[in-house]
């Protein structure tokens, strides 16, 4: 983006600060409902349970929705690198923006997070047996997300891509205006039952991530907060391709199959021949009523 004479410099950081804003109120939520149910566990830390499985279904859908609804009016609330991504291959969104939206949502999620570290760190230390004590997966499952032992490698994988695929899928169905999409405003609506529904349904495995920059904002987070290397180490660099790579390469995919199947705009690329085409026989028309067709007496 330039600046011009009628925007003032701080137009210039619109975008990547809503995406920043977003995604730190994602995680602040996610992270937040995280701590309150797994501390509160701890009979030292609260007299009482305050929350339970359903409660972090709900708490990270409230979080996904309102990162939307902070963001949206400025960027269309991507709030996650997948989304970003799938936008600029599927609908035509700057790529110049791409790598500017996903650092903004990594540093959003690493600030949330830190947020809801210094909030509960007094119940992270009872937690933990002690000041300073911080272990892997530990209290950093709190933060960021760790598999059940059961699962292997693949399976993992397999978990975190199939849930990005539908949740691509469903934001690509939303967000299509030959759809009978929702009114204005009511798509972070959308987002809060998809998300909520994915937590309660699919999310036990994986602790489903979706989301590159929510589990890799958190995890930076955890690292520089003293939890070291083992944030990195776990499972031979289970960070890598479980939260990272599986909800890109599910996204994707998730998109993709919304286009072959549903979406007609000329911004897809499953469309752009067939809207080539369509461009040239409207124009062929036009073309042809130009043009003088010699009489037979004036024909060689």
């Amino acid at each position: 983006m330039l600046s011009t004479p009628n925007q003032p410099t701080g137009h210039l950081l619109r975008e990547p600060a809503a995406e920043f804003l977003g995604t730190m109120i994602l995680i602040v939520f996610g992270t937040g409902v995280n701590c309150q149910v797994a501390l509160s566990g701890n009979t030292a830390v609260s007299g009482s349970p305050k929350g339970d499985y359903l409660s972090i279904s709900f708490g990270w859908a409230v979080g996904a929705a309102l990162g939307v609804w902070v963001s949206g009016g400025i960027t269309g609330g991507h709030i996650n690198p997948a989304v970003t991504l799938a936008s600029a291959i599927f609908r035509g969104f700057s790529w110049k923006k791409v790598p500017i939206y996903i650092l903004a949502q990594i540093l959003g999620a690493c600030t949330g997070a830190g947020l809801v570290y210094a909030n509960y760190h007094r119940a992270i230390d009872i937690f933990e047996g002690g000041p300073g004590v911080r272990t892997v997966p530990g209290s950093a499952s709190l933060f960021t997300t760790f598999a059940m032992d059961y699962l292997s490698n693949a399976q993992c994988f397999y978990s975190e891509a199939l849930g990005t695929a539908i949740l691509l899928l469903v934001v690509f169905a939303v967000t299509d205006k030959r759809n009978g999409p929702p009114p204005n405003g009511m798509v972070p609506l959308v987002i809060f039952i998809t998300i909520l529904g994915e937590g309660a349904c699919l999310g036990m495995q994986t602790g489903y991530a979706l989301n590159p920059a929510r589990d890799l904002g958190p995890r930076l987070m955890c690292w520089m907060a003293g939890y070291g290397r083992q944030v990195w180490n776990y499972r031979s660099q289970y960070w890598l391709y479980t939260p990272i790579i599986g909800p890109i390469v599910g996204g994707l995919l998730g998109a993709a199959v919304y286009d072959a199947f549903i979406f007609t705009g000329s911004e897809s690329i499953f469309n752009k021949p067939y809207s080539a085409a369509r461009l040239r026989r409207l124009q062929s028309p036009a073309e042809s009523k130009g043009k003088t067709i010699p009489s037979g007496e004036n024909a060689v």
